[in-house]
């Protein structure tokens, strides 16, 4: 952990990295997409994605493995509300976020799948299957989602008419280089801002659905909403949707293999989570778009949601 004086240092710094490793993920996914003749929406689902959660995956299973189970679900649920409400509020302030057919049709019913799979968690441990069996069963799932995008950018490149002959070295390069600059000031950020609350007495389980959810998901926060400011609104929610599919089918996935991930202690964070999520999806079906109404109207929920784990927990 960082020492409480060097926490202030290590924040603005880590604020550097994310805002200049967004800014060249961003650039290099729209190149990739181009050079392979595949849409940015399904890097952004998958290698964007992935790149992204890779804090989530790191503090979820890091406590998984050392018997923290209400960090380990704690935080994954509390990163997929804050990329909801927080990441998508504030990306669409910034620019209203039109919504794709594609995403209507096909990425909006695999996140609302996934997330319901979280009721798999209670359910299990009610009627005592083992963990193991649910990360076992969440990991497959995964497993699917992952074949499924593989063999549609390869459809996509068998039906563009761009020939594939272009390298595609550097752009792939400025993704690498991205979501490292990415990873590292999430992990600055994460890091000081765990030193702050230890160093004001902040109860761990808060820490947790609060601190460190809101951190570990700001590699989304910036990546969405740098592609928000630049018109890329299919990276913007390419992004947070596949990050919530990595979140609870990966990550929770690898977890539940460690440990059991007690749903009783969350149970009203997973019940929230699957409305936001519910009304995320009347938004997107009716209005076709998330507007800066509807941004504001996120942040405002997302704010008593912070209020009521600061008063209730």
């Amino acid at each position: 952990m960082v020492p409480i004086e060097l926490a202030i240092p290590a924040l603005l710094v880590g604020i550097l990295f994310l805002y200049k490793g967004s800014d060249i993920l961003i650039e290099g996914t729209v190149k990739t997409a181009v050079k392979l003749g595949i849409s940015s929406l399904v890097i952004s689902l998958t290698v964007v994605a992935y790149g992204t959660s890779t804090p989530e995956f790191a503090i979820s299973v890091g406590a998984a493995v050392q018997s923290h189970p209400d960090i380990s679900l704690g935080n994954i649920v509390g990163s997929c509300i804050a990329n909801i409400l927080l990441i998508l509020g504030l990306a669409a302030i910034i620019r209203p976020l039109p919504v794709d057919r594609t995403i209507l049709r096909r990425d909006m019913p695999l996140m609302i799948g996934a997330t319901l799979c979280l009721f798999l968690i209670p359910l299990f441990e009610l009627l005592s299957v083992s963990h193991w069996v649910t990360g076992i069963i969440f990991l497959v799932f995964f497993a699917l989602y992952i074949g499924y995008f593989l063999w549609s950018a390869r459809k996509q490149r068998e039906n563009s008419t761009k020939t594939h002959t272009e390298k595609i070295t550097k752009p792939l390069i400025f993704i690498i280089l991205g979501i490292l600059g990415v990873v590292i000031g999430a992990w600055l950020l994460i890091e000081s801002a765990v030193a702050i609350a230890q160093f004001f007495s902040i109860p761990e389980m808060i820490i947790a659905l609060s601190m460190i959810a809101v951190g570990t998901s700001l590699p989304e926060l910036v990546v969405s909403v740098m592609a928000a400011h630049k018109k890329k609104a299919d990276i913007a929610l390419g992004n947070i949707i596949g990050s919530n599919v990595f979140n609870i089918l990966l990550i929770l996935g690898i977890s539940a293999l460690f440990i059991s991930l007690n749903a009783a202690a969350s149970m009203f964070h997973i019940y929230f989570l699957i409305g936001i999520t519910g009304l995320l999806v009347f938004f997107m079906y009716t209005r076709k778009k998330i507007s800066r109404i509807e941004g504001i109207f996120f942040l405002i929920i997302y704010t008593g949601y912070l209020v009521y784990i600061f008063l209730v927990l």
